[in-house]
């Protein structure tokens, strides 16, 4: 450690002992530690063990399954003792974790085989190490941090899985000023992936969303004794199906602590302001849960308003804890599960149309009396999208009917005085305007300024849509530049004059979606909503893109050239007939109800066409009969978009799905990046249909994107200020990206900063001088600052209103081809400096170490494996003279992909020996490359079996087993070597000089799968 990060551990033990932890200097390894859980254990479950009943129990206990740990944490277990009678046991005092001794650690060292890691501070619960605190002197990324970690748990043999520490629940890392946390898991859920989609971490925070970072204020707020027990006992949830450990942030807990106290208090209703996207469905259960422990309440009833969330958020609830919520499948069963005494049926989700059945006194089953019973107990309501209109009546039959249940609310929007007009009720006026009419007290507020400012949502880009060139902007739009035009002026070409303002046709809005959605999703590696007006225009839009599209394609390939057609899907409910489903459905979708009710027969048709088109294209078969299969499905593509993704090819996935009112509330996926808006949409519709562009994904994700086609810039801009919440700074900043002259600015600046550095070391900022960069420190600020300039590259590239003058400002900074020469080169830099950085021995840099080299941001959605194919058939075949794309062109692109990296080298080396004499075919040169690769993989194994003196088939059917296993098998390593006859060490020290080369082949063949094993040769 530095002195400083010494420093800092100091102070921190200081801080944790004025907390009323004892300091335990003398527990400085694994001994220690046992020794110490021992005489704990012990002392709670009042036993005295033998020396063989202690190393049995400790060998029972130690698990590598963080979640079977983690239960065993938290449960009261069995063990036999040696003269056959059962022992009962905790680990911890399970009713009170405050009663537990608190202890502080330092500079534990754990020796295991092959990992011998030191721990800087952990803390202990009754002599269980439950928290692990990583400090660090440097600003360094909490990502980079967290990488460690993971990167010392993946050792083979590590302490995290042979000993005492497997009970950790928490990681906090800190470098004094800045401090983050994070949940403990298994691997597949505690892992960097390829498409670099992080680990959920937290920074601390106060009820009124501040940010708590400094060490010695997080210390205080979060590890003071009784507030650790209760963070690691009551706000982490153990998620069954998925084998995961779940960490609740701030505003969930404090959201949770303010119900549970309103009804240990008895005062009254509240609702929880949580934005869209902020897991309010996590938030709801663990305040139901703990309700259900609650002994004052009766029942505990969730409530949604759709039967589709009535499933989903069941599926969710017995996510988190298996079987805690049954099944409702009609009112009948909500009555009866109403009135049972089985605990198993305390807390129920229902919908708000069940709930009213079964609250109707008018009813034919007179499901009313046979609850009269239960008309004076404690029943709470917690209401899920609270501001939804059908809530106004049925609260006021709840009231009536149960006076002494408590009634809370989750939303993203809440209803104001200024948008309540939106809540209606079969076209009458709701009894209560406001949701703070409804629920009387806000209890927490957490907005989407908060969860922008935190990162848990995206900010938006909203391009108000303008034809090109130097056209009059319609009406409406000042702050655009230009005149309106005038009145007696003809509109534009593919424009209509409306009463107010001029608006784009229908074929206009196509041809623009056509133009710039591969912008707006970065090539395609995102989807998108178009929402629109009615039914009707949901139809024609369907059908236009069909047109304009086969138009599109023949006139493109006339000329030469490629046009790949977007997927294109379309969905709205049916008209009802009848069918409750579909009713349930549109209870929440005012326009397509009101829609149907207009020549329903036209609209069955439509629809049954569009469904049969999706059949076509996806070789799906649905039906408009099974209408919720069919819509389950068109919501599985948009989530299943992931790229790359071989289990789901583009032809199987959907590009862009065209609306009325599906889709625009309560659906997230972080795979849906853009939303093109025909519709008019005010206060918390816009926010809600906004929302679905704005869930985290990666650094290819910096934003949603929002492409209005009618200048609805007044409403964004007021639906803002209404729903921002209180703010340090205008919404609109906090809420919406720069423009593009703002990013272009920014990328100047980043370039620049570039230049000077290049500069600083004699050399000329250009890709070809970069091998120049003398050490590694120089290579790793290459990386830093490099990075910074693709960062904001990636926001321009998916910005959809750039202007000529803009694309020639950004070319002017730096130059496409430029740009890409830099890429490659990045790659190659960060590819050696990578390799140094996972030896992590004591002759690695520590600005090294510290990088994170974040390779999503240079890979192109577009440039895979086919479309390299594609393009290397195109170079081979072209005829002399007439070359469209020459070799460095094509090496260049390969170089600056970072899906590639592994091939690179082989795809460049074929690329030399192509015979360009003669055409080829796409298939052709797939299998030409793929027996060159053998040729070559063939040719390094013969190579490496020379060099060690081993027979080179040997050698191939060693490579081969384990790449068909993915296991590597140390015996058959020492079978290798047994014709040299060589002493035991003789033979070691061969085997691991032939790994030395061995590790970067089968790296390169596994194409990123793991080989279990190799670890313990690469450290």
């Amino acid at each position: 450690m530095t002195a400083t990060e010494t420093r800092i551990e100091q102070d921190l033990i200081a801080k944790l002992e004025a907390l009323k932890y004892t300091y335990r200097p003398d527990i400085r390894d694994r001994e220690a530690l046992e020794k110490n859980f021992r005489e704990k254990f012990e002392a709670l479950n009042r036993v005295k063990l033998t020396d063989s009943e202690f190393s049995r129990l400790r060998d029972e206990i130690v698990n590598a399954d963080v979640f079977a740990a983690a239960r065993h944490l938290r449960e009261k277990n069995g063990f036999e003792r040696d003269d056959g009678t059962p022992l009962y046991y905790t680990l911890v005092n399970i009713k009170d974790w405050c009663k537990n001794s608190f202890e502080v650690i330092n500079q534990l060292r754990i020796n295991t085989d092959y990992s011998h890691h030191r721990y800087d501070v952990i803390l202990l619960i009754n002599g269980v190490p439950v928290v692990q605190i990583e400090l660090k002197a440097l600003a360094i990324s909490p990502r980079r941090a967290m990488q460690q970690i993971v990167d010392y748990k993946n050792d083979p043999g590590n302490g995290y899985s042979k000993t005492l520490l497997c009970f950790l629940q928490l990681f906090i890392v800190s470098n004094h000023s800045d401090t983050w946390y994070f949940a403990n898991n298994n691997n597949r859920h505690f892992s960097f992936n390829a498409d670099e989609r992080f680990l959920p971490f937290y920074q601390f925070a106060g009820e009124d969303n501040t940010k708590i970072t400094h060490l010695d204020s997080f210390a205080d707020k979060f590890l003071a004794k009784c507030t650790l027990g209760e963070m690691i006992s009551r706000y982490m949830v153990l998620v069954a199906s998925e084998q995961k450990l779940l960490m609740m942030r701030p505003y969930q807990i404090y959201a949770v602590k303010a119900i549970v106290e309103c009804i240990h208090q008895n005062c009254g209703n509240g609702y929880i302001w949580h934005t869209t996207g902020s897991g309010k469905t996590l938030t709801s259960f663990k305040a139901s849960t703990l309700l259900k422990d609650n002994p004052d309440i009766d029942k505990c009833l969730f409530v949604v308003d759709r039967k589709d969330l009535d499933r989903q958020t069941r599926e969710e609830f017995n996510k988190f804890q298996e079987k805690c919520v049954e099944e409702n499948t009609n009112t009948e069963t909500l009555v009866r599960r109403l009135l049972s005494d089985d605990y198993a049926d305390k807390v129920i989700v229902t919908t708000i149309q069940k709930l009213g059945l079964a609250l109707d006194g008018n009813n034919k089953k007179n499901y009313l009396a046979r609850l009269e019973p239960l008309r004076q107990q404690r029943m709470v309501f917690i209401f899920d999208e609270c501001h939804r209109s059908q809530f106004g009546e049925n609260h006021k039959a709840i009231k009536e009917f149960f006076p002494n249940a408590q009634l809370f609310g989750f939303t993203g929007t809440p209803i104001f005085d200024d948008n309540a007009s939106y809540q209606q009720i079969e076209g009458q006026q709701a009894s209560f305007k406001t949701t703070a009419d409804i629920f009387q007290q806000q209890l927490h507020a957490y907005t989407i300024t908060h969860a922008i400012e935190d990162r848990n949502v995206l900010r938006f880009h909203v391009d108000y849509y303008k034809p090109e060139g130097n056209h009059p902007t319609p009406s409406g739009h000042p702050s655009r530049g230009g005149e309106s035009p005038r009145p007696n002026s003809p509109p534009l070409e593919g424009w209509q004059a409306k009463p107010d303002r001029v608006v784009p046709t229908k074929r206009a809005i196509v041809e623009a979606i056509l133009a710039k959605h591969d912008a707006a999703t970065n090539g395609r590696k995102f989807n998108a909503v178009l929402a629109t007006a009615s039914i009707n225009d949901a139809i024609e839009y369907h059908a236009l893109f069909k047109t304009v599209q086969v138009e599109k394609q023949a006139q493109i390939e006339s000329v030469g050239g490629d046009f790949q057609p977007l997927n294109i899907a379309c969905v709205f409910s049916p008209p009802a007939e009848g069918n409750k489903d579909v009713q349930q459905i549109q209870e929440d979708l005012p326009q397509e109800k009101a829609d149907n009710e207009q020549a329903p027969d036209e609209k069955k048709a439509a629809l049954k066409a569009i469904i049969a088109d999706y059949n076509a294209r996806f070789g799906t078969n649905h039906s408009i009969g099974e209408f919720d299969l069919y819509y389950q499905d068109v919501q599985k593509r948009i989530k299943d978009q992931q790229y790359p993704n071989q289990d789901l090819p583009h032809a199987q996935k959907i590009d862009i799905v065209i609306v009325v009112d599906m889709l625009l509330t309560g659906f997230d996926s972080k795979y849906l990046n853009t939303l093109y808006v025909d519709k008019n949409l005010k206060y918390h519709g816009l926010i809600q249909a906004f929302s679905r562009t704005n869930r985290v994904l990666n650094d290819t994700k910096p934003y949603g994107n929002i492409l209005d086609f009618r200048q609805q810039q007044d409403a964004v801009d007021t639906a803002i200020g209404l729903f921002s919440g209180e703010a340090a700074k205008p919404a609109k900043e906090i809420w919406l990206v720069d423009k593009a002259p703002v990013v272009i600015g920014k990328l100047q600046t980043a370039v620049q900063s570039l230049s000077d550095f290049m500069q600083s070391q004699g050399l000329e900022n250009k890709p070809e001088a970069l091998p120049n960069l003398k050490g590694d420190a120089a290579r790793s600020q290459f990386i830093n600052l490099f990075k910074e300039v693709q960062r904001l590259n990636t926001q321009l590239d998916q910005y959809t209103d750039l202007t000529d003058e803009h694309k020639a400002s950004i070319e002017q900074v730096l130059p496409r081809e430029q740009l890409q020469g830099f890429k490659g080169v990045y790659l190659d830099t960060a590819q050696r400096l990578k390799e140094k950085q996972d030896k992590r021995d004591d002759s690695t840099p520590p600005e090294v170490q510290q990088l994170d080299f974040e390779f999503v941001l240079f890979a192109s959605s577009v440039i895979d494996y086919d479309y390299i194919m594609a393009l290397i058939a195109r170079y081979a075949s072209q005829m002399p003279g007439k070359q469209k794309m020459s070799r460095a062109e094509l090496i260049g692109l390969i170089q600056s992909d970072a899906k590639l990296i592994d091939d690179r080298d082989a795809l460049t080396e074929y690329i030399d020996s192509l015979n360009t004499d003669k055409p080829h075919t796409v298939q052709g040169i797939r299998e030409e490359y793929a027996q060159y690769k053998v040729a070559k993989t063939n040719q390094a194994i013969a190579e490496v079996a020379a060099k060690h003196g081993l027979a080179t088939a040997a050698l191939q059917d060693f490579v081969d087993g384990i790449l068909r296993r993915m296991v590597f098998d140390g015996d058959q390593l020492s079978e290798l070597f047994a014709p040299q006859e060589l002493g035991w060490k003789a033979r070691t020290k061969a085997e691991l000089a032939l790994m030395e080369d061995l590790i970067p082949l089968f790296k390169k063949l596994a194409q990123g799968r793991e080989v279990s094993g190799l670890e313990a040769y690469e450290q």
